[in-house]
């Protein structure tokens, strides 16, 4: 889980913790001061412990055979002569080399041109096909030109054929224009007349650190590897801490914000395999480290004599979108997590996870753009449905928030009568909400159950590239800002929005019934404050801070008109108690 996703978790499960509080725990208006012992802070999530979960876990195989070193720019010593083929597709531009079949260049058209493979810095290696401990990826010879892909050639294939060793090898890559995913089909041929062991392979590698390299659009910097065995998923967000990883599985990946390198298996007989530099090389100083990541499937048949090997992997390279992740079987590389258990507790496996809520947020979002055409109108819409949903919450929460309201002069003469007997203070304080029928559990209902459709939504427009350079009310740049919201998934350039909610948020406070102790009143006005700082400190997506601004105002203008709907009910029971009264003291003169 990223800095910002647990800034967000801890701010609202504080906002929780306190509204629970103002409720449940009454203070006395003097407590007694007490001396707590520092408590010892658990140890940081690092990936030491998936390193002594993978050892546990790795099975009694033998090690893979070395993967391909990835070619650095500048690399010395001279390179057989290749040849370059560029497909062009309406989703992306490649150029396929002959070393191989190495992507030279993979550039996203997509909300931009997004390069996902740049030679010494990402990309895939290229086929090796060799003995074990073979490294380099196999020279070839490519049939046929550069091909350009449309509604008149929805697909096209290249054929790469060379020899090693022997061996007689075939690269077939297929291409589509409506998918990011290419088809990669390799067949080896033994026409000896003794079995021969081969290794091949398909590697993908990244740099372990990038610090002073700037990225060249958000979310190219990938950020982790994902792999997916024995029916769960794991990550590594340590890149220079990468453990050697071995084993069975559906896919490895590497993995970035809004985008994704990932290697499936399509056929029989090939392993997730992994590997990183020491960390001391991923550490070295300097604008450039050297250190290196790379991912792989790999195979290690036997062919026999006369015989041939066939394998079939598919690479996708693209944005995460829910829909075609799913369609290849990626769709658990979106990292959704988990409310309130970190995976890092359980070993990995998610508990409570907030894909639950996360995919249909997301599903809803995209079925309303269809309609309106803007993610922020979207936004803004997909606010309203849920503020319509939970609105009885909210009425019954409002409700008893009043009742206690009306309780609170005999809450402060508990307190001054109690004052040094705290239990005895609980005690009577929720019989009298016993007595007055008042559940004080009642107020915060609506923010517990909004407070995980929240975090789900933020972790739906977090992980949503869609959002990535979509306007909401874009006037264009001046002075290289925008003016106002052109990337819904970038923060707001001009602060306006994370002030709008802080703004509302405050006012939103002013307005709910105080049913607490007046320290914790204050302490709650101090939360617009908290959150404020923290949409301007972190990098939040405009995205959520519009969310959150809109429903603030929804909520003031919900209270508003409660407020105004109650207010001829009560001017009706006080004029029927004054009535009573009148009468009454009528009745004794």
């Amino acid at each position: 889980m990223s800095t910002e996703k647990r800034a967000i978790l801890a701010a609202v499960l504080m906002a929780v913790v306190f509204i629970v509080g103002q409720y449940l725990m009454p203070a006395s208006e003097a407590p007694a001061p007490q001396t707590q012992a520092p408590s010892t802070p658990s140890e940081p999530t690092t990936s030491k412990s998936v390193k002594d979960a993978e050892t546990a876990k790795a099975p009694p195989s033998p090690p893979p055979a070395p993967m391909a070193a990835p070619v650095r720019a500048g690399a010395a010593g001279p390179r057989p002569p290749q040849r370059v083929v560029v497909v062009e597709t309406p989703l992306y531009r490649a150029a396929v080399s002959s070393e191989g079949g190495k992507l030279q260049a993979f550039t996203l058209k997509y909300r931009g041109e997004k390069p996902m493979a740049v030679v010494g810095d990402l990309g895939p290696s290229g086929l090796v096909v060799g003995p074990p401990g073979h490294t380099e990826p196999l020279p070839m010879e490519i049939t046929g030109g550069d091909l350009q892909l449309g509604r008149e050639r929805p697909s096209a294939e290249l054929v790469l054929t060379g020899q090693v060793d022997g061996l007689r090898v075939r690269e077939t890559l297929t291409f589509r224009a409506d998918t990011y995913a290419i088809e990669v089909a390799v067949r080896i041929e033994n026409p000896t007349a003794t079995p021969r062991a081969v290794t091949a392979s398909l590697p993908w590698s990244t740099r372990q650190a990038w610090r002073e390299t700037p990225e060249r659009f958000l979310g190219q910097h990938p950020v982790e590897v994902v792999w997916a065995k024995d029916g769960h998923v794991e990550r590594l967000h340590a890149l220079c801490e990468m453990p050697e990883i071995a084993s069975e599985g559906r896919f490895i990946a590497i993995d970035s914000i809004f985008y994704l390198a990932a290697l499936v298996p399509q056929s029989g007989g090939f392993r997730l395999v992994a590997h990183g530099e020491p960390k001391e090389v991923c550490e070295t100083k300097g604008k450039d480290p050297v250190g290196r990541v790379a991912i792989a499937v790999q195979a290690t048949p036997t062919v026999a004599p006369k015989e041939a090997w066939e394998g079939r992997v598919l690479v996708y390279a693209g944005p995460k979108e829910y829909d075609r992740l799913r369609a290849y079987g990626l769709d658990d590389t979106i990292d959704f997590g988990s409310f309130l258990i970190p995976q890092s507790w359980t070993g990995g496996r998610p508990v409570l996870p907030m894909a639950w809520l996360g995919v249909p947020i997301l599903m809803v979002m995209k079925w309303i753009y269809q309609f309106v055409r803007n993610y922020g109108v979207a936004i803004i819409l997909l606010t309203v449905v849920s503020k319509v949903l939970f609105y009885p919450l909210t009425v019954k929460g409002m409700r008893s928030m009043k009742a206690m309201q009306a309780l609170g002069p005999q809450i402060n003469a508990l307190r001054s009568k109690y004052k040094s007997d705290p239990q005895r203070l609980q005690r009577e304080t929720m019989e009298l909400y016993r007595a007055n029928k008042v559940n004080p559990m009642g107020g915060c209902l609506p923010m517990l159950a909004q407070a995980p459709i929240f975090y789900a939504l933020y972790l739906a427009l977090s992980v949503s590239p869609e959002l990535q350079n979509a306007p909401f009310i874009c006037f264009g740049r001046l002075f290289n800002v925008d003016l106002w919201i052109c990337d819904l998934a970038g923060p707001d350039p001009t602060y306006i929005l994370p002030i709008l909610m802080g703004i509302t948020m405050f006012i939103q406070q002013k307005m709910t019934p105080t049913t607490g102790d007046p320290a914790q009143a204050r302490m709650m006005l101090f939360m617009p404050v908290v959150f404020t700082l923290m949409f301007l400190i972190y990098p939040i997506a405009s995205g959520l801070a519009l969310y959150w601004a809109v429903s603030n105002v929804l909520q003031i203008g919900q209270q508003w008109l409660m407020e105004r709907s109650s207010r001829p009910a009560e001017s009706g029971r006080e004029a029927k108690n004054g009535a009573r009264r009148e009468a009454k003291n009528a009745s004794r003169t």
